[in-house]
């Protein structure tokens, strides 16, 4: 349910219908009181306006003015990688780090976690090379490459400007230092990743 966008003239016929009945009360377009309310509802709109788009800021997806407090929040933007391009992408990270709590050392996780970001990606895991059970031309994998994980993501993954995002967005960006970044830092300390852009 959208919130109600009242105006200024809203505001002031029903403060017009508040007030008592009487000679001192006038209700004409050229009275002092009616001049007097036209000066007041215009704050009345913009203080409502702003509620408004509280309701739409309480939410990281769509937040847009909050958005910087919730990015201090959870530590954003990073200071090695900076903020997204985009306002979306800004909220997809938000949204990532309020939403990944625990399962990080599953694959459906880190895909889950990279989907939420807005990334595709598949993972590869590696298993050190056994006498017998492999086949010949197999790559010898010793035990440190059971702790890898190759990350298999699009060479450019582009986000597009989309109607609702803010005036003064790019109408297109692309790269993946967020999903590394991101990915890295839940990252289980014993883990290698690889990355793998194809």
């Amino acid at each position: 349910m959208m919130a109600l966008a009242l105006t200024a003239q809203n505001f002031r016929t029903a403060t017009q219908a508040l007030m008592p009945r009487g000679a001192v009360w006038p209700r004409d377009e050229d009275a002092v009181q009616t001049a007097a309310l036209d000066a007041l509802a215009p704050t009345y709109e913009r203080s409502t306006a702003a509620a408004n788009a509280l309701l739409v800021d309480a939410f990281p997806s769509t937040a847009v003015n909050l958005l910087p407090e919730w990015e201090s929040t959870l530590g954003l933007p990073d200071p090695v990688i900076g903020e997204g391009d985009l306002i979306s992408q800004r909220q997809a990270q938000v949204v990532a780090r309020l939403t990944a709590r625990g399962g990080n050392m599953s694959m459906g996780f880190y895909i889950r976690y990279a989907a939420t970001l807005g990334y595709a990606i598949t993972i590869t895991r590696f298993a050190p090379f056994r006498v017998g059970r492999d086949a010949v031309g197999q790559p010898l994998y010793d035990v440190a490459w059971a702790s890898a994980w190759q990350i298999n993501a699009p060479q450019v993954t582009l986000s597009y400007f989309a109607v609702g995002d803010a005036v003064g967005e790019p109408l297109a960006s692309w790269g993946t230092n967020i999903l590394q970044f991101e990915l890295q830092r839940v990252a289980p300390a014993h883990t290698t990743l690889i990355f793998s852009y194809s």
